[in-house]
């Protein structure tokens, strides 16, 4: 009899946190499908081997050694992209070769799926004739309004500091404010318009993974495809959706703060962090403390290391500040935030609004209050606090209006109704997730989809050949040989 050969798919996810974690759980998913996962990672960030036992793992020689990537620039992203090209694609050459032999007794290549930051992948699977599928980590609504400045940028900037509570041009709530990229003087650089455009480029990949919902992002996700015109596949949320609750973190968690919340009243705390790649100034530092003081609410705030610029960490706490709060607040350098907004006793977000933390905050009916800073962040609060109507805007980062947001948000009858709402919005995603749901489908679609690629146990060009031509197949070309 035949052995039944499964079918492989190697991941590369981009080496930071907010990528990292939901390419990590595309990998469960995938393989609770039956597929055999590969991961090529960066050295850089690199991923605990010991908490995914089931993938197997290939480390890319990225070039980013001494290199000080806690805010990468605009260069080294770019580096990361033509550094990694050379092992990657001896990689899967070999893994190609060994196909190629009659005694070989592995799992079959399938295809490749790339974070859309990390677009050199499309490069090398061209070159290889492998198909390709893009991850995009975000919202729907983020790309669409990224997308529709990139196609007329000259309509957008600069703009004038008057305009920036003026509405978007097409792009209804966002405001100039809420400008998905950089903006410096007023304006966004060609070079990281440029980056952009690369970013947002599937160049022949042949579909897109969507860490999204039907039910939250139909119409967006449906405008967005009559650009691209490749089968999309939102399968999310992908922390709900995957069945390994193995960690993702790559800085060590701080698990005594589940005790500390165990001691709390239900919904009394709000629990505070800004992600894993934010850095704010000490200014911002001190007047969120006093306004979190002066709440006199329960707190749980994260307050990573590094992320004070020019400080350590809680150095940079202003005197006297831990005494007044005593037990009511609680300090930790990070945390295991999904059981942290599961957990009863928390009953608010204080939140940048990136999207693995938005998604992890609906699915746990955590209202929020959104302290969006760079990238995404803003198009998400935006859409929050105006659209879903589950997140309050932080019109300032100064004291007072903290302590009053925070206030609102835990206190007031405005708060409960944002309570409300939330389950309401919760809802939807367990509908979808459920076995006739759209996200459920969705995946079998992929499981489908991916399943039906070309096997490249068909006749193909021989690997040395397909390196050696200047030959660049065709998206048809890669589904159809």
């Amino acid at each position: 009899m035949k052995v039944q050969k499964r079918r492989s798919v190697v991941l590369v996810p981009y080496p930071f946190q907010g990528h990292l974690t939901p390419m990590l759980q595309l990998g469960s998913i995938l393989h609770s499908q039956g597929f055999s996962v590969v991961v090529a990672h960066t050295e850089f960030n690199a991923p605990d081997y010991s908490n995914h036992p089931e993938f197997i793992f290939h480390s890319m020689n990225d070039g980013l050694q001494g290199i000080d990537m806690s805010m990468p620039s605009l260069e080294n992203m770019y580096d990361l992209n033509e550094n990694c090209k050379t092992s990657l694609k001896n990689y899967l050459v070999s893994m190609m070769e060994e196909e190629e032999e009659e005694e070989f007794q592995g799992d079959q290549l399938a295809c490749l799926i790339y974070d859309n930051v990390m677009f050199f992948v499309d490069d090398v699977a061209t070159q290889l004739r492998l198909p390709s599928i893009v991850l995009r980590t975000f919202s729907a609504t983020y790309l669409h309004s990224m997308l529709t400045i990139l196609q007329k940028p000259d309509k957008y900037f600069p703009f004038e500091d008057s305009q920036l509570l003026d509405p978007l041009p097409e792009l209804h709530p966002l405001r100039f404010k809420d400008v998905p990229f950089p903006v410096i003087d007023n304006t966004v650089p060609e070079p990281i318009l440029e980056f952009c455009r690369a970013m947002s480029n599937i160049g022949s990949s042949v579909a897109t993974i969507w860490n999204t919902m039907e039910n939250l992002e139909n119409s967006l996700l449906l405008r967005v495809q009559e650009h691209y015109k490749v089968p999309f596949f939102p399968i999310g949320p992908l922390h709900k959706m995957a069945p390994s609750t193995s960690s993702t973190s790559l800085l060590e968690e701080d698990g005594s703060c589940m005790e500390w919340l165990d001691r709390q009243a239900p919904n009394s705390v709000l629990y505070v962090s800004l992600g894993s790649l934010v850095k704010i100034d000490d200014k911002e530092l001190i007047e969120t403390a006093w306004g979190l003081a002066n709440s006199e609410q329960p707190f749980l705030w994260v307050v990573r290391l590094g992320s004070v610029s020019g400080f350590q960490w809680s150095e940079a706490l202003p005197e006297g500040f831990e005494k007044t709060i005593g037990e009511r607040g609680r300090i930790v350098k990070w945390a295991q935030q999904k059981q942290v907004l599961a957990h009863p006793a928390v009953g608010g977000f204080f939140t940048h609004c990136g999207w693995n933390s938005t998604l992890e905050s609906i699915c746990e009916e955590v209202p929020m209050i959104c302290r969006p800073i760079l990238a995404d962040q803003p198009v998400n609060a935006r859409y929050l606090s105006q659209i879903y109507k589950v997140g309050l805007e932080l019109e300032a980062a100064e004291r007072s209006v903290i302590e009053k947001t925070v206030r609102k948000l835990m206190l007031s009858e405005e708060g409960k109704d944002l309570k409300k709402r939330i389950v309401d919005m919760k809802q939807k995603i367990v509908t979808g997730m459920q076995i006739d749901g759209s996200s459920h489908k969705n995946l079998n679609d992929l499981e489908h989809f991916i399943s039906s690629l070309p096997s490249r146990a068909a006749p193909t060009p021989a690997v040395g050949a397909i390196l050696s031509s200047n030959h660049i197949p065709s998206k048809s070309t890669i589904i159809e040989s």
